[in-house]
């Protein structure tokens, strides 16, 4: 092996060495207390930036021991995984409310669009009557439709076609 190329080496194999005690060493540090300090009230306001910022050396610090993360670090990582901050947070006061009164004013606007259909709708079809409904129990008995189950059997005790009230009463 040439002198050059093994001095290369070595400089890289020193060089990553001590990047990788750098990142060792800046999380195994614990953070400070004034850092995490309140952090369930300071949390919302915080610039993204830094919400990512503690999050990360957050993560880096609990990817080592955990005996090793302080109370602080402990409270401070499981409120940010797990609080009531961005889509778990609490609903404003008074949104059930409002949320009720939309579902009435929504259930009244659809009755009144059902009644005035309702209003302006054509009879019911002659055949909707009983006599009509009847008639037809008569047609099919004399047809024999469906002689083994239907209105056709012997002992048949159904209703057949009808369905409505009389139309006379």
């Amino acid at each position: 092996m040439s002198p050059i190329l093994r001095n290369a080496l070595v400089r890289a194999s020193r060089q990553s060495a001590t990047t990788a005690l750098g990142y060792r060493a800046a999380s195994t540090h614990a953070i400070s207390n004034p850092t995490l300090a309140n952090i369930e009230k300071r949390w919302e306001g915080m610039p993204m930036q830094e919400q990512a910022e503690l999050w990360m050396a957050l993560r880096d610090r609990m990817k080592e021991s955990w005996t090793e993360l302080t109370i602080q670090e402990k409270k401070a990582a499981y409120w940010i995984a797990f609080g009531p901050h961005g889509p778990r947070s609490l609903p404003p006061p008074g949104e059930n409310k409002k949320v009720a009164l939309y579902t009435l004013i929504g259930v009244g606007v659809s009755f009144v669009i059902f009644a005035t259909v309702r209003a302006f709708a054509r009879p019911p079809p002659s055949t909707m009557t009983k006599e009509w409904q009847e008639a037809t129990n008569e047609f099919l008995r004399n047809q024999n439709s469906d002689p083994l189950t239907g209105i056709s059997s012997e002992g048949y005790q159904g209703k057949g076609h009808v369905q409505s009230p009389s139309g006379k009463a």
